[in-house]
């Protein structure tokens, strides 16, 4: 059945989608599944994170094209298609107060517009399983946010008839899960074992700031997808988007053969299903296949 298996990634920028689950991506291409993201805005609002390309006029000027470009790039190294939901980015907002959000932005699309576009590419795609963010959006950014509120709604609704009628016939994912790439086992393992073999570690602050968050901020992992073969993949497709990427920056500090040896897994938290598991899974399609 495995030609027939489709997985959805739904993100909210360009980017994202190498940042978060992208070897998984690589390694179910590899083994002929049909794979979509679906990046909900353009990341107009995005900074230019990069510092080696900070201050170029053309891209201050013409963002919303470089990051386009930079997405073909991306989709071309991990083999998989792309669709474009059509929000603008809301940007990061920063200060005290914060300033409110820009009135076109995600963030602030009524529920049924953004869920509308979405179901309709669900119903286009017909994915059996769809990844996306928690309700925290990995990090509080407005658009993770909203990009978590739109995918569960899309899920529910997508397989109704009675909703979203005009985005096409009915189809059902089987099972939604939630990136969670950066947690604290695979952030703790990395840590001692760089510490173990003499190496610095860049995460010596990550897990400080997670001693004072406590564990109630811990998440439920319930499926590690063994995919290390496939982490270069991931990094040249994250290398693509080269103004939020710098390529010498921590991003790339740990060294590819040592998170294969420690940690050659990505995470997730299987937020609903419609077919049984047993928990923990190293599939996606887990109960899905047999079906």
């Amino acid at each position: 059945m495995t030609d027939q298996l489709r997985l959805m990634a739904v993100h909210a920028h360009p980017d994202d989608e190498s940042s978060k689950g992208a070897a998984t991506m690589a390694k179910y291409v590899s083994e002929g599944v049909d794979v979509l993201v679906a990046t909900c805005t353009g990341g107009e609002r995005g900074s230019i994170l990069n510092p080696k390309l900070q201050g170029d006029a053309y891209i201050e000027a013409n963002i919303h094209e470089v990051r386009k470009k930079e997405m073909d790039e991306a989709r071309e190294i991990l083999g998989v298609k792309q669709a474009w939901l059509g929000f603008v980015d809301s940007g990061l907002p920063e200060g005290d107060p914060l300033p409110p959000l820009p009135e076109d932005c995600f963030a602030l699309q009524d529920i049924d517009v953004a869920a509308f576009a979405l179901v309709r590419l669900i119903r286009e795609f017909k994915p059996h399983v769809i990844t996306t963010y928690d309700e925290n959006g990995g990090y509080p950014h407005p658009d993770h946010i909203m990009t978590h509120t739109v995918s569960m709604a899309a899920f529910d609704a997508a397989g109704d008839p009675e909703k979203y009628a005009e985005a096409g016939p009915p189809w059902q994912p089987q099972k939604i899960y939630y990136n969670q790439g950066f947690n604290r086992p695979r952030t703790e393992a990395l840590h001692n074992g760089l510490l173990e073999r003499g190496l610095d570690s860049p995460y010596g602050e990550w897990l400080e700031r997670w001693k004072t968050m406590g564990k109630g901020r811990d998440r439920d992992i319930t499926t590690y997808v063994p995919c290390g073969d496939f982490f270069e993949i991931r990094d040249k497709a994250l290398i693509a988007h080269a103004t939020q990427i710098d390529p010498d920056g921590g991003w790339f500090r740990v060294p590819i053969e040592i998170q294969r040896e420690i940690w050659p897994t990505e995470e997730y938290e299987l937020a609903k299903s419609l077919v049984d598991t047993s928990l923990p899974e190293d599939d996606l399609f887990a109960g899905i296949r047999d079906n």
